[in-house]
Protein backbone atom coordinates (compact mmCIF):
# COMPACT_ATOMS: atom_id res chain seq x y z
CA UNK A 1 0.00 0.00 0.00
CA UNK A 2 1.55 3.57 -0.83
CA UNK A 3 1.93 6.33 2.17
CA UNK A 4 -1.85 7.54 2.57
CA UNK A 5 -2.11 11.51 2.24
CA UNK A 6 -4.41 13.03 4.62
CA UNK A 7 -6.13 16.52 3.74
CA UNK A 8 -8.34 17.57 6.57
CA UNK A 9 -11.50 19.50 5.07
CA UNK A 10 -12.34 22.84 6.69
CA UNK A 11 -16.28 23.03 5.49
CA UNK A 12 -16.66 21.65 9.19
CA UNK A 13 -14.06 23.59 10.97
CA UNK A 14 -13.94 26.48 13.34
CA UNK A 15 -13.30 29.70 9.91
CA UNK A 16 -13.39 31.99 13.07
CA UNK A 17 -10.05 30.65 13.87
CA UNK A 18 -8.91 29.91 11.19
CA UNK A 19 -4.70 30.03 11.79
CA UNK A 20 -5.70 27.72 15.32
CA UNK A 21 -7.32 24.89 13.14
CA UNK A 22 -4.48 25.08 10.54
CA UNK A 23 -1.50 25.02 13.11
CA UNK A 24 -3.35 22.08 14.66
CA UNK A 25 -3.66 19.88 11.74
CA UNK A 26 -0.28 20.97 10.43
CA UNK A 27 1.35 19.88 14.12
CA UNK A 28 -0.56 16.60 13.56
CA UNK A 29 0.91 15.44 10.10
CA UNK A 30 -1.95 16.58 7.51
CA UNK A 31 -0.34 16.45 4.39
CA UNK A 32 -3.24 19.05 2.58
CA UNK A 33 -5.52 21.42 3.45
CA UNK A 34 -9.13 20.35 1.40
CA UNK A 35 -11.14 23.48 0.93
CA UNK A 36 -15.13 23.36 -0.59
CA UNK A 37 -16.12 26.07 -2.98
CA UNK A 38 -19.54 25.81 -2.94
CA UNK A 39 -22.07 28.38 -4.89
CA UNK A 40 -25.36 27.63 -4.09
CA UNK A 41 -26.46 26.62 -7.68
CA UNK A 42 -24.13 23.09 -8.11
CA UNK A 43 -24.63 22.27 -4.41
CA UNK A 44 -27.34 23.96 -2.92
CA UNK A 45 -25.05 25.55 -0.17
CA UNK A 46 -22.56 28.66 -0.36
CA UNK A 47 -19.49 28.10 1.46
CA UNK A 48 -16.77 30.68 0.29
CA UNK A 49 -14.75 31.91 -3.04
CA UNK A 50 -11.10 32.86 -3.33
CA UNK A 51 -10.41 35.44 -0.85
CA UNK A 52 -10.33 32.96 1.89
CA UNK A 53 -8.43 30.50 -0.59
CA UNK A 54 -5.72 33.62 -0.15
CA UNK A 55 -6.27 33.77 3.34
CA UNK A 56 -5.37 30.15 4.07
CA UNK A 57 -2.37 29.85 2.04
CA UNK A 58 -0.99 33.36 3.97
CA UNK A 59 -1.13 30.76 7.08
CA UNK A 60 0.40 27.39 5.80
CA UNK A 61 3.03 26.16 3.52
CA UNK A 62 0.95 22.88 3.35
CA UNK A 63 -0.33 22.67 -0.34
CA UNK A 64 -4.32 23.37 -0.70
CA UNK A 65 -6.28 21.07 -2.18
CA UNK A 66 -9.23 23.19 -3.39
CA UNK A 67 -12.74 21.34 -4.96
CA UNK A 68 -14.63 23.49 -6.77
CA UNK A 69 -17.91 22.13 -6.44
CA UNK A 70 -19.67 25.06 -8.84
CA UNK A 71 -20.96 25.54 -11.89
CA UNK A 72 -18.74 27.05 -15.00
CA UNK A 73 -15.57 26.24 -13.42
CA UNK A 74 -13.16 27.36 -16.30
CA UNK A 75 -14.34 30.96 -15.67
CA UNK A 76 -13.21 31.02 -12.12
CA UNK A 77 -9.73 28.63 -12.73
CA UNK A 78 -7.45 31.46 -13.15
CA UNK A 79 -8.55 33.26 -9.63
CA UNK A 80 -8.20 30.34 -7.27
CA UNK A 81 -4.55 29.63 -8.93
CA UNK A 82 -4.07 32.45 -8.68
CA UNK A 83 -5.55 32.91 -4.70
CA UNK A 84 -2.99 29.62 -4.08
CA UNK A 85 -4.65 26.54 -5.06
CA UNK A 86 -1.95 23.91 -5.33
CA UNK A 87 -4.32 21.55 -6.81
CA UNK A 88 -7.92 22.31 -8.37
CA UNK A 89 -10.32 19.68 -8.78
CA UNK A 90 -13.45 20.51 -10.69
CA UNK A 91 -16.63 18.32 -11.66
CA UNK A 92 -16.82 16.16 -14.45
CA UNK A 93 -20.77 17.09 -14.48
CA UNK A 94 -19.66 20.59 -15.51
CA UNK A 95 -17.54 20.65 -17.50
CA UNK A 96 -18.68 20.53 -20.88
CA UNK A 97 -14.66 20.37 -22.81
CA UNK A 98 -13.02 18.49 -19.88
CA UNK A 99 -9.49 18.37 -21.70
CA UNK A 100 -10.07 22.17 -22.40
CA UNK A 101 -10.34 22.72 -18.49
CA UNK A 102 -7.58 20.63 -17.53
CA UNK A 103 -5.40 22.00 -20.03
CA UNK A 104 -5.98 25.43 -18.38
CA UNK A 105 -5.52 24.13 -15.17
CA UNK A 106 -2.30 23.29 -16.05
CA UNK A 107 -1.18 26.20 -18.28
CA UNK A 108 -1.14 28.06 -14.69
CA UNK A 109 1.16 25.76 -12.96
CA UNK A 110 -1.23 23.83 -10.95
CA UNK A 111 -2.30 20.23 -10.36
CA UNK A 112 -5.76 18.97 -12.13
CA UNK A 113 -8.11 16.89 -10.16
CA UNK A 114 -11.59 16.30 -11.34
CA UNK A 115 -13.80 14.89 -8.92
CA UNK A 116 -17.38 11.93 -9.98
CA UNK A 117 -20.38 12.73 -7.81
CA UNK A 118 -21.78 8.99 -6.73
CA UNK A 119 -23.93 8.41 -9.33
CA UNK A 120 -21.16 9.50 -12.01
CA UNK A 121 -19.70 6.42 -13.82
CA UNK A 122 -16.18 6.19 -13.90
CA UNK A 123 -16.49 6.24 -18.35
CA UNK A 124 -17.07 10.07 -18.26
CA UNK A 125 -13.54 10.81 -17.72
CA UNK A 126 -11.51 7.91 -19.00
CA UNK A 127 -10.62 9.70 -22.22
CA UNK A 128 -8.66 11.65 -20.28
CA UNK A 129 -7.30 9.52 -17.05
CA UNK A 130 -3.63 10.18 -19.12
CA UNK A 131 -3.51 13.80 -18.17
CA UNK A 132 -5.39 14.09 -14.99
CA UNK A 133 -2.98 14.57 -11.97
CA UNK A 134 -6.05 13.68 -9.20
CA UNK A 135 -9.25 11.82 -9.60
CA UNK A 136 -11.40 12.87 -6.44
CA UNK A 137 -14.38 10.25 -5.87
CA UNK A 138 -17.00 11.48 -4.19
CA UNK A 139 -18.26 9.39 -0.97
CA UNK A 140 -21.40 10.82 -0.24
CA UNK A 141 -23.40 13.46 -1.95
CA UNK A 142 -21.63 16.92 -2.48
CA UNK A 143 -22.67 19.58 0.13
CA UNK A 144 -22.45 18.91 3.38
CA UNK A 145 -20.12 17.41 5.68
CA UNK A 146 -20.58 14.51 8.51
CA UNK A 147 -22.58 12.17 5.95
CA UNK A 148 -21.95 8.27 6.33
CA UNK A 149 -19.68 6.52 3.58
CA UNK A 150 -21.98 5.36 0.35
CA UNK A 151 -20.73 1.68 0.12
CA UNK A 152 -20.40 1.66 -3.46
CA UNK A 153 -17.87 3.74 -3.26
CA UNK A 154 -15.46 1.11 -2.06
CA UNK A 155 -16.30 -0.36 -5.54
CA UNK A 156 -16.06 2.18 -7.81
CA UNK A 157 -12.51 3.17 -6.04
CA UNK A 158 -11.03 -0.27 -6.51
CA UNK A 159 -12.31 -0.19 -10.39
CA UNK A 160 -10.81 3.29 -11.08
CA UNK A 161 -7.50 2.05 -9.79
CA UNK A 162 -7.49 -1.03 -11.69
CA UNK A 163 -8.40 1.31 -14.73
CA UNK A 164 -5.26 3.09 -13.94
CA UNK A 165 -2.96 0.35 -13.60
CA UNK A 166 -3.74 -0.97 -16.59
CA UNK A 167 -2.45 2.00 -18.09
CA UNK A 168 0.40 2.42 -16.02
CA UNK A 169 -0.83 5.63 -14.71
CA UNK A 170 0.10 6.54 -10.83
CA UNK A 171 -2.46 8.87 -10.62
CA UNK A 172 -3.66 10.11 -6.87
CA UNK A 173 -7.64 9.08 -6.21
CA UNK A 174 -8.94 10.98 -3.42
CA UNK A 175 -12.09 9.65 -1.32
CA UNK A 176 -14.01 12.84 -0.24
CA UNK A 177 -16.90 12.27 1.94
CA UNK A 178 -17.91 9.51 4.59
CA UNK A 179 -14.10 8.81 6.06
CA UNK A 180 -14.08 7.59 9.34
CA UNK A 181 -11.58 5.87 11.75
CA UNK A 182 -13.34 2.18 11.10
CA UNK A 183 -13.49 2.75 7.25
CA UNK A 184 -10.02 4.31 6.86
CA UNK A 185 -8.14 1.28 6.20
CA UNK A 186 -10.94 -0.02 3.70
CA UNK A 187 -10.52 3.02 1.75
CA UNK A 188 -6.73 3.06 1.37
CA UNK A 189 -6.78 -0.48 0.84
CA UNK A 190 -9.71 0.18 -2.27
CA UNK A 191 -6.59 2.19 -3.92
CA UNK A 192 -7.19 5.55 -2.78
CA UNK A 193 -3.93 7.43 -1.29
CA UNK A 194 -5.61 10.49 -0.58
CA UNK A 195 -8.14 10.47 2.22
CA UNK A 196 -10.02 13.79 2.57
CA UNK A 197 -11.18 14.47 6.59
CA UNK A 198 -13.87 16.24 7.50
CA UNK A 199 -16.13 15.53 10.68
CA UNK A 200 -13.84 13.04 11.73
CA UNK A 201 -11.15 15.92 12.26
CA UNK A 202 -13.11 18.85 13.18
CA UNK A 203 -15.89 17.38 15.95
CA UNK A 204 -17.00 18.41 19.44
CA UNK A 205 -15.38 15.20 20.80
CA UNK A 206 -12.23 15.71 20.87
CA UNK A 207 -9.30 17.78 19.31
CA UNK A 208 -8.57 18.18 15.53
CA UNK A 209 -4.83 16.85 16.86
CA UNK A 210 -6.27 14.17 18.51
CA UNK A 211 -9.08 13.04 15.82
CA UNK A 212 -5.95 13.03 13.05
CA UNK A 213 -3.77 11.01 15.41
CA UNK A 214 -6.34 8.58 15.46
CA UNK A 215 -6.91 8.34 12.10
CA UNK A 216 -3.15 7.58 11.42
CA UNK A 217 -3.12 5.07 13.89
CA UNK A 218 -6.00 3.62 12.12
CA UNK A 219 -4.24 3.43 8.78
CA UNK A 220 -1.26 1.89 10.82
CA UNK A 221 -2.56 -0.50 12.62
CA UNK A 222 -3.76 -2.03 8.78
CA UNK A 223 -0.58 -1.33 7.09
CA UNK A 224 2.59 -0.33 8.83
CA UNK A 225 3.64 1.92 6.04
CA UNK A 226 0.63 3.78 5.58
Amino acid sequence: MPVIKIAPSFLTADLGHIADEVRAVEAAGADYLHLDVMDGHFVPPISFGAIVIEAFNKVTELPLDVHLMIERPERQVESFVEAGADILNVHAEVCEDLPTIIAQIKALGCRAGVALNPETAISAIEGSLAKIDQVLVMGVNPGWGGQGLIPETIGKIRDLRAKLNERGLRTDIEIDGGVKVHNAAECAAAGANVLVAGSVVFNKDASAADNMRDLRAALAAADPEA
